[in-house]
């Protein structure tokens, strides 16, 4: 067979294949050589790991060890130390994830402005914010409120202070810079909800309630919104409605404080076991309730039960030492005609113009206020 080709071939620069394939050889080789270090690099950070992990393991034992040994010479107690430990890893975890935050808030804050004075405006905002990370929170508030006045319809910047302002309880501030935020964000749950916490305790029920409710239509619900609302309606002695208010705060956080309120609404509507049933189960969650304690105590009392109310008043006593109510529980049984008909949660606010919703126990306005304060931040962390 003959093989004919174009003449225009014999002149063409091929490569020869062996030159080629030598090439490629080398390419391998080095690649193989680059593979087998990373690989020994790999092995000797994975070693190190161990090693660290061994030795922290150590170390652990050597502590728990170490307060074995203290906790059975009475110089420790166990549990306690284990619960402070976890409650400062729970403040420094809070408090990365509120430096995260507040950097994050301050870029909004600054994108926000549309005013005539940017620099002025990105002075102030960063003079705060720096104040606040290094503690000084009061100049920080100043130097911001600054900034506000250059942009009142900023409203991060307003939900910011007012938000401060909640924490720190001066509810009059608050609610002025809830209420700017508000007007420029309607649809932002949190500052809705922290408005109308703070308009319940200003005293203005009618704002309060809208409010609530608005969030509760939104599907925003929580503990803190339906609390409220059922304060905001037992002042004004509307119990069956303020009873289904504190049923759904009991569902949405179970708890000794919602248990405890519970049963002071039947002990209101003289429905005793059941009040006495609640009561128990917030005993059960927390035995140095005092306040709890007290209330079981009125309601074996109002039963007639003489022997269990002075076990339940002395357990109330030696729980809340300092309380008053309890330590006069001590000069003398109370007669029949004497047996508050109004729970102790409720009597402060019923006659008042303001706290209406923080009055009368400040365990229950606490979790009030931490739930409060935790609403729309889940939904963030989630996203984030």
């Amino acid at each position: 067979m003959l093989v004919v080709e174009p003449a225009a071939v014999r002149f063409d620069p091929v490569e020869p294949p062996a030159l080629h394939e030598e090439h490629l050889l080398e390419r391998v080789s080095a690649l193989e050589y680059r593979l087998m270090r990373l690989t020994e690099r790999l092995e000797q950070t994975l070693d190190l790991l161990l090693r660290q992990a061994r030795n922290s393991y150590f170390d652990h034992g050597l502590i728990e060890t170490l307060i074995g040994v203290l906790n059975e010479e009475g110089v420790i107690e166990s549990e306690k130390l284990n619960a402070e430990w976890r409650e400062r890893c729970r403040r420094e975890a809070e408090e990365q994830d509120e430096m995260q935050r507040r950097d994050e808030l301050r870029a909004e804050i600054i994108g926000r402005y549309q005013g005539k004075e940017p620099t002025a405006f990105r002075n102030f905002v960063d003079e705060g914010m720096g104040q606040f990370a290094a503690g000084h929170v009061a100049r920080g508030v100043r130097t911001l409120e600054r900034a506000a006045a250059l942009a009142t319809d900023n409203a991060p910047l307003n939900s910011f202070l007012g938000e401060h302002f909640f924490r720190a309880g001066k509810m009059a501030l608050a609610r002025d810079y809830l209420e700017r935020a508000l007007q420029f964000a309607p649809e932002d749950d949190r500052v809705c909800l922290l408005l109308g916490l703070a308009c319940g305790d200003e005293g203005e029920a009618a704002r309060a309630k809208e409010l609530l409710r608005d969030v509760v239509k939104r599907g925003a619900a929580c503990f803190a919104a339906h609390y409220a609302l059922g304060r905001l309606l037992a002042a004004e002695e509307r119990w069956a409605d303020a009873l289904l208010e504190f049923k759904e705060a009991l569902a949405a956080r179970p708890s000794a404080e919602t248990h405890y309120v519970v049963g002071c609404v039947y002990y209101r509507l003289n429905r005793n076991r059941t009040a006495a049933r609640h009561l128990r189960k917030a005993v059960e969650m927390n035995e140095s309730y005092s306040a709890a304690l007290y209330m079981l105590g009125l309601v074996f009392l109002r039963a007639g039960d003489e022997s269990r109310a002075d076990e339940a008043f002395g357990a109330a006593r030696a729980a809340g030492q300092d309380e008053s109510r309890y330590r006069m529980q001590r000069k003398g049984r109370l007669q029949p005609d004497e047996i508050p008909t109004l729970p102790p949660l409720f009597s402060a606010a019923r006659h008042a113009r303001k706290r209406l919703v923080t009055s009368g126990d400040k365990r229950l306005a606490e979790a009030m206020r931490e739930d409060a304060l935790r609403v729309g931040l889940q939904d963030s962390e989630a996203g984030g």
